[in-house]
């Protein structure tokens, strides 16, 4: 199952950000300033977000307050890559065959070959799906301590295989995902400083639409982003 085209709001959001980001190399591209803003033209000139959309500050007070509990916490608990629509092809290849930028070949059981992907987190181009990760946007792990602990083992494997969401899961570079592991914003950001206000934002909208909560630390760490990001939007349907 491919996931859905963004909702025209948010293709345009994506879009313009998409536009606003330079090109850098691999290594130097953490080297800018600050975080550039998620803009759109309907959130700028008017002085705030666009009908259906948030502040990303007001997102962010939206997010339930809780701590975080990771007892019980096994990976296996959310059952992932599993293929929801039985069309041969996993989650993994769907995000894949998805976010390519030069469309990958598609073979048996699904094996993908050629292809080309730009990795968010840190800017790169990459041309071989194995040095890929697909990221959960909210690692498994955190969601776990933010309240899934307390789902079903069917809801937490909504959650793992959320193709319906375009950010919930991301195709980006195996060592930027792993550099990641299971933090929050409070530990860990993109070392794409031109990232920060979308991720962000997704970051926020996978919380809100999961109905996941925040931990103090979290929530500071996110609404200093906020600062940073005035002009960003936030957008996103709760989960079935």
């Amino acid at each position: 199952m491919i996931r859905r085209p963004l909702l025209p709001l948010a293709a345009a959001l994506l879009a313009l950000s998409l536009a606003a980001c330079n090109p850098q190399t691999p290594d130097d591209d953490a080297k800018q300033s600050g975080p550039v803003p998620t803009t759109s033209a309907a959130s700028g000139a008017a002085g705030g977000p666009p009908e259906g959309a948030l502040s990303l500050a007001d997102a962010i007070a939206k997010i339930p307050k809780g701590d975080e509990k990771r007892d019980g916490y096994e990976r296996d608990s959310f059952k992932h890559w599993t293929d929801e629509d039985q069309d041969g092809c996993p989650t993994r290849a769907e995000v894949l065959i998805e976010e390519a930028t030069t469309k990958p070949e598609q073979g048996e059981r699904c094996t993908l070959t050629g292809g080309a992907w730009t990795s968010s987190y840190d800017n790169v181009e990459v041309t071989d799906a194995k040095r890929l990760d697909i990221d959960h946007m909210v690692p498994l792990a955190e969601a776990w301590d933010s309240g899934a602990h307390a789902w079903s083992d069917e809801r937490r494997q909504a959650y793992a295989n959320d193709l319906t969401a375009p950010r919930s899961l991301i195709a980006v570079t195996a060592k930027t995902n792993r550099s990641k592991g299971d933090k929050d914003p409070a530990d860990w950001l993109p070392p794409a400083t031109d990232a920060h206000c979308t991720y962000a934002a997704d970051w926020t909208a996978t919380k809100l639409r999961w109905q996941l909560n925040a931990d103090n630390a979290e929530r500071t760490a996110l609404l200093d982003l906020a600062d940073q990001c005035p002009d960003t939007v936030v957008e996103y349907e709760p989960a079935p």
